[in-house]
């Protein structure tokens, strides 16, 4: 492995030859498949030719620091087509998910306008005026409070007092 490690040809033919049946059994346990078992072989062998400068021989045989980056390949293969599946079986139920439904949403959207139309019914006049010019026409508190010829501070009273009506009215959490 010191000599594969510096890039010796004839030293990775020899232990090419004497790692490559191992690797290529352990990997087809795992994958199961030949075609991807061969492919992850081949994969293993130029990872070794690569990495061989990692070994520590104090740390075991290099046949089974070989088999465990074997193994680890052969794993990630696995998890990496059990992830692939699991995309495409999401992607195909997003595919069957049914479409935007526009009826659905103008329906949902009258009956929220008229459950508000009914709340703002339900408040005072003043509270009524304040909430409509403050957040239907757009205008600031001042300027409501201008319209309406009443103090600020009273302008945001009704609102305050409004809006607890309209939450409550509505259902809306607090």
């Amino acid at each position: 492995m010191a000599l594969v490690a510096r890039g010796d040809h004839a030293a990775f033919a020899q232990v090419y030859d004497a790692v490559c049946g191992p690797v290529l059994g352990l990997v087809r346990t795992v994958l199961r498949d030949p075609a991807q078992s061969e492919e992850v072989t081949q994969e293993v062998l130029v990872e070794l030719w690569r990495t061989a400068a990692r070994y520590r021989p104090s740390r075991g045989s290099a046949m089974t620091w070989v088999l465990t980056l074997a193994h680890r390949r052969a794993v990630d293969r696995v998890r990496s087509a059990q992830a692939a599946g699991e995309r495409e079986r999401r992607a195909a139920l997003l595919a069957r998910t049914p479409a935007y439904d526009q009826v659905v949403e103008q329906v949902e959207a009258r009956l929220e306008r008229e459950q508000v139309r009914r709340c703002l019914r339900g408040l005072t006049e003043l509270q009524r005026q304040s909430v409509t010019l403050a957040y239907y026409q757009g205008l600031t508190y001042r300027e409501v409070a201008e319209l309406l010829a009443v103090p600020l501070g009273t302008v945001k009273t009704r609102l305050r007092d409004g809006l607890i009506r309209l939450r409550d009215c509505l259902g809306v959490g607090a």
